[in-house]
């Protein structure tokens, strides 16, 4: 399946973005395994972000980062649970502004 040009380019800056916020690389992040805990935690929080605030599908998430929807659910689940902490959720929630800045406000809502 081709995967549409913007979704690839959207889910690319994210990862690049959310690499460089948490000093990884993103080429383990683009990794088709699920490598260790804290690349599988920071791959989660970007596809979490991509869908949040990119307003992406779990589809198109999953998509863009060549996982399936149910992984993109279950790491948007896991991330939301996990942001009952104050210290993960100020983590989350400057990776949601970050990526916000950076697409700009035409970017949110937009169907991909």
């Amino acid at each position: 399946m081709e995967i549409p040009d913007r979704i690839c380019a959207a889910c690319d800056g994210v990862i690049d973005i959310v690499a460089a916020l948490f000093d990884v690389s993103g080429r383990d992040l683009r990794h088709p395994g699920r490598g260790r805990l804290d690349i599988s935690r920071v791959r989660q929080i970007a596809m979490y972000v991509s869908h949040v605030s990119l307003g992406m599908s779990m589809r198109d998430v999953g998509l863009g980062f060549g996982r399936d929807r149910t992984t993109v659910l279950y790491a948007c689940h896991t991330i939301e649970d996990m942001r009952d902490d104050r210290e993960f959720d100020a983590i989350v929630a400057t990776a949601e502004r970050v990526i916000s800045a950076a697409f700009g406000p035409r970017w949110e809502g937009r169907q991909c």
